[in-house]
């Protein structure tokens, strides 16, 4: 068999990850797909999960495109979509090779291949433009992927893991696949359906958070583009495909200071104008304090810095190696560079109560963020922090670790009973903020109006949002006719999604 043809497909996963300010798209498959077809291969860019295809349409895209090689991305949430579209990528062609990557494949490769290696061929772990070419290279020349470093598969009854795949260094180097991209999907509703981009600057994460992925997926490493070929990026983005926001998929783009000002620097002096969504850390904005109005004048508009937790031990816990006070001043310095803030607070815990839910909601009035999102503790299998958790899984059914349904069960609670007072939570926090809009800047108070009805009617929120309605009286009257227009303009249809509005998980 000759392999020439390459499908990547995202699964048809829909839980809340794209769905409620905007639609995103992978771009680690941007980046796959260049490095394909740099070595020769033809690639179909199928992002199955944005398009909303159901399965007959991705049957008919496989059929169509006529792959020698299915390959998707492998988040905890979407394991089961994902295995689903191999095993019909096998009952169309039982000769295609079939491949999985991303965290979960990565760390749970050996679970996938024991109850799946029917339909999974192999896993690749890690980073994959170097590891998925020489893959196919290897089986194009008959040789034995066992050499080819970064893959599990199973073989002889077992499962074969060959040694970790060096990580790649020049990040500038990667070829990209922008042409492939589907565009006209991918818009940001915040900001009147914009034409949005994910775009990295830099990938890995230094720190060590408990509960966190990421750091395990980067092995606490972190690599960068240099600012100018980042910089020329978002140029190219603008002119050729008419992006106007692009949101940066970095754990930290900030941690090299020097590096990160002179992409701000290139963005003004070259009047870029794409406007940038971002997250940080909390002690990464306390130290850029003197430069925020050169984020402002570079174009980011919108900064998400993990809170996770209203005490310290919890906060220790979760290795943020932050204080609690640093949190409120981090929050303080983005508003006050008129900039959205947005953060998020982990709930469920297993020692977790009403009360002391109702306390983070508290806590989050206090920090003041623009917008605060109440997550479900997932304690993704892989974790850190998992064997501490284990005892209070209540389900073991990956789809519903998406940081909206609770699958932990606090000592102190029911799962229905904790998901109730998420929901509260989040109604209680935006009843506070929409009741204080006119404190915030013009240009705030009309995104905010956008939020709110994005949250009304698109967001995982909406059930609560719609409750918040009701009790308008609480509010002032120009914003209870705020609330009335929107529901006027827009009706009362909503849809299910991602509480982390403004950034997918990856």
């Amino acid at each position: 068999m000759t392999i020439k043809r390459v499908a990547l497909i995202t699964p048809p996963y829909h839980s809340g990850v794209v769905e409620s300010a905007g639609t995103w798209l992978n771009v680690g498959f941007v980046y796959i797909a260049g490095s394909l077809r740099a070595a020769g291969y033809e690639v179909d860019y199928y992002d199955a999960m944005s398009l909303w295809h159901k399965w007959p349409e991705i049957e008919a895209r496989i059929r169509a495109f006529r792959p020698d090689v299915v390959a998707t991305t492998s988040f905890t949430a979407s394991i089961g979509h994902a295995l689903e579209l191999t095993a019909l990528a096998k009952k169309i062609n039982p000769d295609v090779v079939t491949v999985h990557g991303n965290v979960h494949a990565t760390f749970c490769y050996d679970e996938i291949l024991e109850a799946e290696h029917d339909t999974v061929d192999f896993i690749v772990r890690g980073e994959g433009e170097v590891t998925l070419v020489k893959l196919l290279d290897c089986l194009n020349q008959g040789g034995d992927p066992a050499e080819v470093p970064g893959l599990s598969f199973w073989r002889d009854g077992a499962v074969v893991s060959t040694p970790k795949a060096a990580a790649i260094q020049d990040l500038d180097a990667l070829p990209m696949a922008w042409d492939l991209v589907e565009w006209p999907i991918y818009t940001y509703r915040a900001k009147n359906n914009a034409r949005l981009a994910i775009v990295s600057s830099s990938r890995g994460c230094m720190e060590k958070c408990s509960f966190c992925s990421q750091q395990l997926f980067w092995e606490r490493s972190w690599r960068a583009r240099s600012a100018e070929n980042f910089v020329a990026e978002l140029e190219l983005l603008r002119d050729s495909y008419g992006v106007e926001v692009a949101m940066l998929s970095d754990e930290i783009p900030t941690f090299d200071r020097e590096r990160w000002v002179r992409i701000l620097d290139l963005m003004i002096e070259r009047k870029v104008g794409v406007k940038l969504l971002m997250e940080t850390r909390v002690d990464d904005i306390l130290r850029d304090a003197d430069i925020m109005g050169k984020y402002r004048e570079a174009g980011v508009e919108h900064i998400y810095v993990g809170v996770e937790a209203g005490d310290q031990a919890t906060l220790d816990l979760f290795n943020k190696n932050t204080k609690v006070e640093q949190s409120k001043a981090a929050i303080d310095i983005i508003n006050n560079a008129d900039i959205v803030s947005e953060t998020s607070f982990v709930l469920g815990m297993p020692d977790d109560t009403p009360e002391s839910i109702a306390a983070t909601i508290e806590l989050a009035k206090h920090y003041n963020p623009d917008m605060a999102f109440f997550l479900a503790i997932a304690p993704w299998p892989y974790a850190e922090l998992y064997p501490e958790l284990e005892p209070y899984v209540a389900t073991r059914d990956y789809r519903k670790y998406n940081l909206v349904e609770p699958v932990i069960k606090p000592k102190a609670m029911t799962v229905e009973e904790l998901e109730r007072e998420l929901g509260r939570a989040s109604q209680k926090f935006y009843m506070h903020k929409f009741q204080k809009l006119h404190d915030l800047s013009p240009w705030k108070q009309t995104f905010m109006v956008a939020v709110l009805d994005i949250l009304i009617n698109n967001s995982y929120l909406a059930g609560q949002m719609r409750a918040m309605m009701k009790e308008g009286k609480e509010m002032p009257p120009e914003v209870q006719a705020l609330l009335r227009s929107i529901k006027t303009a827009r009706g009362d249809a909503g849809a299910g999604v991602h509480p982390h509005t403004f950034a997918p998980i990856p």
